[in-house]
């Protein structure tokens, strides 16, 4: 599981309706399971998204005996998906989470 902090104007995509539409337009299907919204897609084989408080947190099962095309088209359409929802970059996404991981005193250490 991983959360991801989501820009301020951006919050709106967090509501479960907005969730469903978003993970539809992006992997072709997806359902509402309470507050949780459920799909697959590719190399996907589950994708678990909800609202945080102001984080997106999603649960993600990969199947890593796919073809190489299907998985890149796969983490296309996740990065896709991800930058739509919390306004960040996969770039600045990746700086956030070394930023949260190493204020939280989890480096390692």
């Amino acid at each position: 599981m991983q959360k991801y902090p989501v820009r301020a104007n951006h919050r709106a995509n967090l509501q479960t309706e907005a969730l469903v539409s978003l993970v539809r337009t992006h992997f072709d299907s997806g359902e509402r399971h309470g507050e949780e919204v459920e799909a697959s897609y590719g190399a996907i084989s589950t994708l678990r998204v909800a609202a945080e408080g102001r984080d997106l947190r999603v649960d993600v099962s990969m199947n890593p005996k796919v073809p190489e095309d299907v998985a890149r088209e796969t983490i296309r359409r996740y990065n896709d998906f991800l930058e739509e929802v919390t306004g960040y970059s996969s770039k600045e996404r990746a700086r956030k989470l070394r930023q949260s991981a190493t204020s939280s005193g989890s480096d390692g250490a």
